[in-house]
């Protein structure tokens, strides 16, 4: 599965996307999954009212399934302007 991080979370993590097999099966079992995964990434995913989700570029809450899912996006909350 294809990992896309944005903004202050790609910054934290140290690249902007990454490919991972994974044995989730939702949003949130994948962050946590992903928090395992280094230091930088349990630090950029530690406050999740600061994170949102996008599945295929759907904006999604964290139970989102990820059944057939190729992309997950992680970034923070959008402002308008």
């Amino acid at each position: 599965m294809d990992l896309r991080y944005f903004a202050w979370l790609r910054e934290r993590i140290g690249t902007g996307h990454e490919v991972v097999e994974t044995q989730a099966t939702t949003v949130a079992e994948l962050i946590e999954e992903l928090k395992t995964r280094s230091d930088a990434h349990a630090f950029a995913l530690s406050d999740l009212k600061s994170v949102r989700a996008a599945v295929d570029q759907q904006l999604v809450s964290f139970d989102a399934s990820l059944e057939g899912a190729r992309e997950v996006a992680l970034f923070p909350p959008m402002t308008g302007g």
